[in-house]
């Protein structure tokens, strides 16, 4: 089996949470990287998803994924912020397809975490999962974390061919 590099994405307007996995002749892959994109709440709408489009288009020119896993929102009615992050999950969506030529693949939140062991784990959780799966010491409970686990759950689709 050739080495694949999965991006995962937790998409937003105000962060965008992304992650890089490399498959592994070991049982876990590898974190190569992982981080935020941040918009300027300052901004309007149009020119925060601008600057996730170039954020995300640099990030696809580094690293060249062969796959593309991506959180796929569930949102309640008195959720204000769904309108921006589904922009957000549009933009993303395209320059995927326009930069790197993948569909990613869309995951609901339960199961992502499902491949973590508990499809209803909260932040805290996910990062205490993630850090004792790949053996780190510390990890950042932010949106990259959700992002490596997506990455994960990705990689791990594609091993069992779901």
């Amino acid at each position: 089996m050739s080495q694949k590099t999965w991006l995962g994405i937790d998409p937003g307007l105000a962060i965008v949470g992304w992650a890089m996995l490399q498959e592994s002749e070991q049982q876990l892959p590898l974190i190569i990287d992982y981080g935020t994109i941040e918009t300027n709440k300052q901004l309007s709408t149009s020119q925060r998803l601008l600057e996730i489009e170039a954020d995300l288009r640099e990030l696809l020119t580094e690293f060249k994924p062969k796959g593309i896993a991506i959180e796929m929102p569930f949102f309640n009615r008195t959720i204000k912020a769904a309108g921006g992050v589904m922009q957000g999950l549009g933009v993303i969506n395209l320059v995927c397809y326009r930069e790197a030529n993948i569909e990613p693949i869309f995951l609901h939140q339960a199961s992502w975490k499902c491949h973590l062991g508990n499809g209803k784990a909260k932040k805290k959780e996910v990062a205490e999962m993630i850090a004792t799966l790949f053996n780190l010491d510390t990890l950042p409970i932010d949106d990259s974390v959700d992002a490596i686990a997506i990455a994960y759950a990705g990689l791990c689709g594609l091993r069992n061919n779901i």
